[in-house]
């Protein structure tokens, strides 16, 4: 019996001695292979008298081939993870529309968005407040479709489905900032605001838990991409 367990012991520290050059991916870590082998030496050299239960080998095994599937599925995932990341980080500086009240203007460029209707209307407003909360332009819209109207507005002249609806003479443009828009119409007998998409730009992304993206847009803040009606 004595020499079995020598003759064991030697096969270890004959493993452990060839094995401690070894290219590993972490320091405490056992790869699939090595844990073959392993095992094999521990079949060759088991006690005669006591010989492991086949089941024992059997349960090795299978936690062994757990352990690979898990590092897989592990690397997989990673890989997904980092693609997910560069794809996010492309994003940063686009134009996203989101259902909201508040833009940005930009000097040069122009406020895009849409309103949906579930009925046409004759008399819609589109009234436009500061970041103070003061009233810089009050415009007439008029008639209006059921679905999707969509308008661009560069602090002068509002675009509605493309027809361009201008101020009194006498109005100035309005400078870069912060901006909320007020739409109204008379749906059901009621005057009732209606909600409006907004463009906004993307200052940066995050990824949640999960793997859901974080837009975080400018005079907005955190948006969920799921909440995105189009990117412009």
């Amino acid at each position: 019996m004595s020499t079995a367990i020598n003759s064991a012991n030697n096969v270890l520290d004959s493993y452990s001695s060839t094995t401690k050059h070894a290219k590993v991916s972490t320091g405490n870590e056992l790869g699939q292979s090595a844990f073959l082998e392993l095992m094999i030496a521990q079949m060759n050299n088991q006690n005669p008298l006591s010989p492991q239960h086949n089941t024992e080998f059997v349960a090795q095994l299978a936690q062994s081939s757990s352990v690979a599937g898990l590092e897989r599925l592990n690397n997989h995932f990673t890989h997904f993870m980092s693609n997910n990341a560069l794809q996010a980080s492309s994003l940063v500086g686009r134009s996203v529309s989101v259902q909201t009240d508040k833009s940005t203007l930009y000097a040069g460029g122009v406020v895009s968005g849409s309103v949906e209707l579930p009925a046409s209307v004759g008399d819609m407003q589109m009234h436009i407040f500061d970041n103070a909360g003061a009233l810089v332009q009050s415009i007439p819209i008029g008639m209006a479709e059921t679905g999707e109207n969509v308008f661009r507005w560069d602090g002068q002249y509002l675009e509605f489905n493309g027809e361009l609806l201008g101020w009194e003479a006498g109005d100035k443009a309005v400078t870069s900032g912060e901006y909320r828009f007020e739409v109204t119409a008379t749906q059901d007998g009621k005057k009732e605001a209606l909600s409006t998409f907004l463009s906004a730009n993307i200052n940066s992304v995050t990824m949640a838990e999960g793997g859901s993206l974080i837009l975080n847009l400018a005079g907005i803040g955190a948006v969920n991409v799921k909440e995105v009606k189009q990117f412009n």
